[in-house]
């Protein structure tokens, strides 16, 4: 039998779509020589087309000199990619990150790229991003910290190891009762609570501003990236109480004086309080650090602790603040910045000028061991030639242990990170505005 072939059907065309692009973030911030700079997610789709078919890349669109086509990287497959930056030089440019699919169709999306500076030991140094008003930290296990900013009421949760965003924000203003900033300077941490401080002095024109005045607690649940805070209870005249104690004891530390309407508070002689930390085998009396005044503004020019000898109670139930004396420590002529202890009764105090303007001016770490009368001495010199100052001690290693490290964070918000002239915390994009954590090695 004569079997005869029908005709064939043609076979069908496949019809792409228009390839789709988006970023994770529209601006983002590095360092000249970082290590581990943030990344951005580029995802990516096409209509018809499997997303793996799909090439991503990126080229310079402005400022080749701070960041061109061959400084960027791309890895990852599939609808996902990570698109990296190795900044070239200091400044701002313009990236087209460009999606090429099937069928010959393209999309494009623009990155804002900002590069600061590179810094001293660069391996070492890690950007926390989203706030440059860095001022105060406390380690909550697992490699994280949660950040203060005293620019705002807002607590960031950072992995301590990576640059970037924070893992998780959160604003207590309303818990609070602000609407202003409370200043945040100073924070410790006992068993589940974390105690925070403001500056308690007024503002840089002089003036009282009440959100300054607070003291507060949060407490504790869960580590490491999945820490969580939750509000406990504030106080609101721990001010007050520091000038009628000086006032009953003669004003021997000028604090009437110090916190009069029209008074600077980062002056020799003016009222700034910076750190918080317990006092030895104590969950009951902490002393407060105070940048300024140094004491009477000091004898010698030590640096001021005031014992709080009922702080429990004072965040526990709104009791008056008591006081010890007040302890006055040699630091080189430096006020305390910060002061931060280990569960070995260790203390490392992060010492630096009283002055508003002090980037220039030196910075050092000393160790204590928490006894009044006992002298610290000196473990570290600290840069000066970074931009921002150093305000913040994460945790303290055994000081006792060779090679023994510490991370530091700065306080960025009055640098100039992209040599515009432009503040970092008065920056329009969250992104660009970043504090700098460094670790350090103690001299022996």
């Amino acid at each position: 039998m004569l079997l005869i072939a029908g005709p064939t059907t043609p076979a069908q065309a496949v019809t792409y779509g228009t390839p789709t692009i988006a970023l994770s973030a529209s601006y983002l911030s590095g360092a000249v020589g970082a290590t581990g700079d943030p990344v951005v997610n580029v995802t990516v789709g096409q209509s018809g087309a499997d997303a793996s078919a799909l090439t991503v890349s990126a080229s310079a669109s402005s400022r080749a000199s701070v960041a061109g086509t061959g400084d960027v990287t791309v890895t990852g497959a599939g609808a996902v990619r990570q698109l990296a930056v190795a900044a070239r030089g200091r400044g701002y440019t313009d990236l087209t990150v460009k999606v090429t699919g099937l069928g010959g169709k393209s999309a494009t999306r623009t990155l804002y790229y900002a590069a600061s500076a590179a810094v001293q030991n660069p391996a070492d140094a890690r950007w926390f991003t989203g706030s440059a008003d860095a001022s105060a930290a406390v380690d909550v296990g697992g490699g994280y910290a949660v950040v203060a900013d005293d620019e705002s009421n807002v607590l960031r949760l950072y992995d301590r190891s990576r640059s970037g965003a924070p893992v998780r924000t959160w604003d207590f203003s309303s818990q609070l009762g602000v609407s202003k900033e409370v200043d945040i300077e100073g924070a410790t941490r006992i068993g589940n609570t974390i105690y925070w401080t403001g500056s308690l002095g007024n503002n840089k024109d002089g003036e009282y501003k009440a959100p300054r005045n607070t003291v507060f607690t949060t407490t504790v649940s869960g580590s490491g990236a999945g820490a969580q805070l939750a509000y406990g209870r504030s106080y609101k005249k721990l001010r007050d109480d520091l000038v009628a104690w000086d006032k009953a004891n003669g004003n021997r530390y000028g604090f009437a004086a110090g916190t009069a309407d029209g008074e600077a508070p980062k002056q020799i002689d003016g009222f700034n309080v910076e750190g918080l930390e317990f006092a030895p085998g104590s969950t009951t009396t902490a002393y407060l650090g105070f940048r300024a005044p140094l004491a009477p503004a000091v004898p010698g020019g030590k640096a001021l602790l005031v014992p709080v000898t009922n702080f429990d109670q004072v965040l526990g139930s709104g009791a008056k603040a008591d006081f010890g004396a007040g302890v006055e420590l040699d630091l080189g002529g430096l006020a305390v910045r910060d002061i931060r202890k280990n569960a070995a009764g260790q203390y490392l105090i992060l010492a630096g000028s009283w002055a508003a303007d002090d980037n220039s001016d030196p910075y050092a770490l000393y160790q204590w061991d928490g006894v009044p009368g006992h002298a610290p001495v000196k473990r570290a010199d600290l840069p000066t030639t970074d931009p921002g100052g150093w305000e913040a001690i994460v945790d303290v290693p055994d000081l006792t242990a060779a090679g023994a490290r510490v991370q530091l964070v700065t306080d960025n918000g009055s640098a100039d990170l992209y040599g515009d002239g432009t503040e970092a915390k008065d920056l329009t994009h969250a992104e660009w505005k970043k504090a700098r954590a460094a670790w350090f090695t103690l001299n022996p």
